[in-house]
């Protein structure tokens, strides 16, 4: 499964990942970006260290999972 992973820095200066499933491709990076700022702005998310308060990366990422079929 695919997910859009946007990582912020909050008050201790500590990173904090928001991860999203299934992402629209190719990705619009300025959409991304535009997002981010809305979150950061409108302060909808906290963490165990305070406040979101920048940016500091997007990515998509894939986890690829095989189930192993083990006679029990």
């Amino acid at each position: 499964m695919k997910k859009l992973n946007l990582v912020f820095l909050n008050a201790e200066g500590k990173s904090v990942t928001l991860s999203l499933n299934d992402p629209v491709e190719p990705a619009d990076p300025a959409a991304i970006k535009d997002a981010m700022n809305t979150i950061l702005a409108e302060q909808v998310f906290l963490s165990t260290g305070g406040d979101l308060v920048a940016l500091k990366s997007a990515r998509i990422s894939e986890n690829n999972t095989t189930p192993i079929e083990l006679e029990v």
